[in-house]
């Protein structure tokens, strides 16, 4: 089991920037991939970014593709994602999920994740 906790949300303008993190514990050797979600009001969830634990390759949905950056640090079991030039479309519950399998390469559809943070509300005005 992988236990993930979110932290760095917040309330910001357009154009500013956050950084998010992610903290894992348990059994995080396991884990092969790591992507953030996020999931507006009235809307699905859909995801924005992954990342191979090992290689540190990384994916991008279009939408976030140039403004956020996903990274890792294995020593601190924790990943993160920074955000810049934000949007109020960027305004949502963001989540961090884990992955313990090697398939789907770095696939953003939440069904091929097995756990779950909580989330943190990122909230942007313009």
């Amino acid at each position: 089991q992988v236990q993930l906790v979110e932290s760095g949300g917040g309330s910001v303008q357009a154009g500013g920037s956050l950084r998010l993190s992610c903290a894992a514990s348990g059994h995080t050797y396991s884990i092969t991939c790591m992507g953030w979600f996020r999931q507006a009001p009235g809307k699905e969830r859909v995801g924005i970014a992954s990342i191979y634990t090992g290689t540190a390759a990384t994916y991008y949905a279009d939408a976030v593709k140039g403004r956020f950056t996903i990274s890792r640090d294995n020593a601190k079991n924790t990943v993160y994602l920074q955000m810049n030039s934000l949007k109020p479309e960027d305004s949502a519950m963001y989540f961090c999920a884990a992955r313990r399998s090697g398939l789907y390469g770095l696939s953003l559809n939440s069904q091929y994740y097995s756990d779950w943070g909580q989330g943190t509300q990122v909230t942007v005005s313009s």
